[in-house]
């Protein structure tokens, strides 16, 4: 049995969120470069062609690290998803962050494909952001992050086990943020927006 079958309204709106997720960051890493483009395959995503890893290992991660964040994502102890690029110095050199909120007091039905329909917009300002973004340098790295409410340590969740505290550097001054996308909807709120180093920090 599908797990879309037994969820609550939060859950059918999580899955939805999960699946974007998955798609958006294998977005981010084919548009940014960081793996040949032979590492990709072309897909469709909501009648939109997207790119998928098919590099056994990379699609793993990709797939494990969104759809670990399902139950947190579903109570709302998620605050952020980031796709976070690091130089050799371990330092952040761009961020693609994702602002969720799912509403927990919706009750009524979820219209699962108008929901991603609307979500397809942002893989859409995906593809045209590459003016705005960072040239990276050969040897970056990159880490899929989540930011939790403080609650979250309480869940109680053997899931929570997987995700460990971040131990990268962070900018000493509040980080350049250029707006991408947003969408205000029920039960889903969504902002996408990037995050740049403070010319203080460079």
């Amino acid at each position: 049995m599908d797990r879309r079958d037994n969820l609550s309204p939060q859950g059918k709106s999580t899955q939805v969120l999960v699946d974007f997720l998955e798609v958006a960051v294998t977005s981010i890493l084919f548009h940014k470069g960081v793996y040949p483009p032979g590492a990709f395959e072309r897909r469709k995503y909501m009648n939109l062609v997207v790119h998928k890893a098919i590099h056994p290992e990379l699609q793993d991660y990709i797939h494990s690290a969104v759809n670990r964040l399902f139950p947190f994502i579903e109570k709302g102890v998620v605050e952020r998803v980031a796709v976070v690029f690091f130089d050799t110095d371990n330092t952040p050199l761009e961020r693609y962050i994702f602002k969720l909120q799912v509403n927990q007091s919706y009750n009524s039905k979820v219209e699962e494909a108008d929901l991603g329909f609307a979500l397809r917009s942002f893989i859409l300002k995906l593809s045209l952001s590459k003016g705005i973004t960072k040239i990276l340098p050969k040897d970056c790295r990159w880490e899929v992050i989540a930011f939790f409410c403080s609650d979250a340590q309480t869940s109680g969740s053997k899931v929570a086990e997987l995700w460990i505290p971040t131990d990268t550097k962070q900018w000493q001054q509040p980080p350049l943020i250029t707006p991408l996308k947003s969408m205000s909807s029920e039960p889903l709120g969504l902002q996408l927006y990037l995050e740049h180093p403070n010319s203080l920090d460079k």
